[in-house]
């Protein structure tokens, strides 16, 4: 079977480039369920019911967040009366809402998705290491395709979760930095793992922003106010097609599309 997962989807003109390229690609590429990070859909920052209800309507099956989890307030309720939107499974437990889940794809594989978040110039949160083995225990009694999202600044705990979880899951993906990395890769043990998917989102930007304020922070070091930019958008993200035998990833293919 073959998943669908797309990087950080940033404000308006990445829910453009959803409606521009998901129906596409299900269709082109035989793709079975779809995942997107969408912690940023929301003008940048946050999920608010319009645009989950927007990444719905774009084909969207399951969405994970990151650090802008509770920036829209609205997300509460959405993950209480949708059950497809994920927030980090290594919050703490007094947090709304649950870090991992099981779907069911159109071929009617059981999918089993964890969303993490990392330590690592992050806000402090619990292990994501013991997080991801309390996750993958609970969602084994359903299923052996399991995908994880983490959501980390640092590469090198990227690097670190996927090792960490080579052979016990199907695929790890990196978001959060909004830059795709060259380095996927079938793990020894039969993992797909990818640093980081890539920003879904305005193309000529700094991480999504306007480029001018940001250059002026850079220069000056004076506080500026970074708007979330327009213009031509970008797709990001990877294929990943999973055995429904034995959940082992068998082949990866990144994409990466520029307007």
């Amino acid at each position: 079977m073959k998943i669908l997962c797309i990087g950080d989807v940033v404000s308006r003109v990445g829910r453009d480039m959803l409606f521009k390229y998901v129906d596409d690609l299900k269709y082109k590429k035989n793709i079975d369920f779809v995942i997107a990070n969408g912690e940023n859909a929301t003008h940048g920052r946050g999920l608010a019911r319009n645009a989950y209800d927007e990444l719905m309507r774009a084909g969207i099956d399951a969405v994970t967040m990151g650090n802008h989890t509770w920036d829209c307030k609205e997300v509460a309720a959405i993950m209480k009366n949708e059950g497809n939107v994920l927030r980090p499974a290594n919050y703490s437990k007094g947090c709304p809402g649950e870090g991992g889940g099981v779907f069911t794809a159109k071929s009617g594989e059981r999918v089993g998705i964890i969303n993490l978040i990392g330590r690592t110039y992050l806000e402090p949160s619990d292990s994501p290491f013991d997080a991801a083995e309390r996750e993958i225990a609970k969602i084994k009694k359903s299923t052996d395709i399991i995908l994880v999202d983490f959501h980390a600044e640092a590469t090198s705990e990227k690097l670190a979760m996927a090792y960490f979880l080579d052979g016990k899951v199907s695929a790890v993906f990196g978001t959060h930095t909004h830059v795709q990395t060259a380095d996927e890769v079938i793990m020894e043990n039969g993992t797909g793992a990818i640093t980081d998917l890539g920003m879904t989102g305005p193309q000529i930007s700094i991480l999504g922003r306007e480029c001018t304020p940001i250059i002026n922070r850079f220069r000056t070091g004076m506080p500026q106010k970074f708007e979330v930019a327009g213009g031509k958008g970008q797709f990001c993200g990877c294929i990943f097609e999973i055995n429904p035998e034995n959940g082992k990833c068998t082949d990866i293919e990144r994409l990466f599309i520029r307007e």
